[in-house]
């Protein structure tokens, strides 16, 4: 259906607030249909006129009397998210689309699901922020969710519907918290562990405290990708609830210097090594990568309960091996950077 006339809309004065009215026409399941839509154009502090008031109109309808004008497409928030799954979703790694899938189920959905796409604007999404704040998650939930959002209506504005995107910019987030300090070992911690750790877990707690390497990424570890000769260890992929995957991200998959200790404990352990069809370093009875919440419950706080030290979980090895940077005299941003992707030695032996 065509655009009837140019439009200049309807401008009025509602408490203390500008509102404007126009016609839109949108894709339905039945058809295309012209709609009343109704936008907030400002407070009157901001727009003292009327006048002022009819400028922003102009802009609000820019997209309505535009040239390349073509109806948008119109869904809820639950019609559309059925599509997006099956379309999108199942093509992320397995690991994003469970804490997608928990975004979707504990906020999204309840809060957003029967709401149209083209009513999620900035004034509803601060009302979403709040909501969820509400349920006392922190500022990073808030965020990863936020992330889904944006994620969900990026694709919807790329097929045709209507909607706004999230600007964190015109949001108010919550408050940040006290700063958290990531759990780590002393190096007094960290040779009590090891010296009761049975193989295979010792040299994986070797590896992640060593190479500073993330948990799936030690278990998706192969001999192929161990060059002792040249001391060179090869991130190419990562292990998640047993499935091989790709690593976090594209600076991960690099190479890292083993270190000479590393090395030798990786030459004891290669002697005693049990073959298996991937030639992992680290396997199951049924032949797959450990899953690594496992390896934490049943290992791991086995060892810190003997030993009386409070339970964390693999990713303590990674910040052990920033806390020993630190020890040995590197800066607090280098050790930072390195932790974060061990960014300067990746890049240094990136090929």
């Amino acid at each position: 259906m065509a655009r009837k006339r140019y439009q200049k809309g309807h401008v009025y004065l509602d408490g203390d607030k500008w509102k404007g009215r126009y016609r839109d026409d949108v894709i339905t399941s039945g058809g295309t249909q012209r709609i009343r839509r109704e936008v907030i154009l400002g407070t009157k502090r901001e727009l003292p006129t009327k006048h002022l008031a009819e400028r922003r109109m102009e802009v609000a309808l820019a997209r309505i009397n535009g040239l390349d004008y073509r109806p948008g497409r119109v869904a809820t928030f639950e019609e559309f998210l059925e599509r997006w799954k099956a379309e999108i979703l199942t093509k992320q790694k397995p690991s994003s689309v469970r804490s997608v899938k928990s975004h979707l189920r504990c906020y999204i959905l309840p809060q957003l699901g029967k709401l149209q796409l083209e009513q999620f604007g900035v004034e509803n999404q601060q009302t979403f922020i709040s909501r969820i704040a509400e349920k006392g998650v922190s500022r990073k939930t808030v965020l990863n969710v936020l992330g889904t959002l944006s994620s969900v209506l990026t694709t919807a504005r790329n097929w045709g519907y209507t909607c706004q995107d999230v600007d964190l910019e015109k949001l108010r987030l919550p408050s940040r918290g006290a700063r958290y300090e990531a759990p780590h070992f002393t190096v007094d911690q960290l040779q009590r562990i090891l010296s009761i750790a049975e193989e295979p877990w010792r040299t994986m707690f070797c590896i992640l405290t060593m190479d500073g390497l993330r948990a799936g990424e030690v278990l998706g570890l192969q001999w192929g990708d161990v060059d002792l000769d040249r001391k060179l260890l090869h991130v190419r992929r990562s292990a998640w609830y047993g499935q091989i995957q790709t690593v976090k991200s594209e600076t991960s998959e690099t190479v890292l210097p083993i270190p000479t200790a590393l090395a030798t404990i990786l030459k004891e352990y290669r002697a005693q090594w049990q073959p298996n069809p991937q030639g992992l370093l680290f396997v199951t009875r049924n032949g797959r990568p450990p899953s690594s919440n496992k390896v934490v419950q049943y290992r791991l706080w086995t060892i810190l309960d003997a030993l009386g030290i409070p339970r964390c979980g693999l990713h303590a090895f990674r910040h052990t091996h920033s806390a020993l940077l630190l020890d040995s005299g590197a800066t607090p941003s280098y050790a930072k950077s390195h932790a974060a992707a061990n960014a300067p030695l990746r890049r240094a032996h990136h090929t």
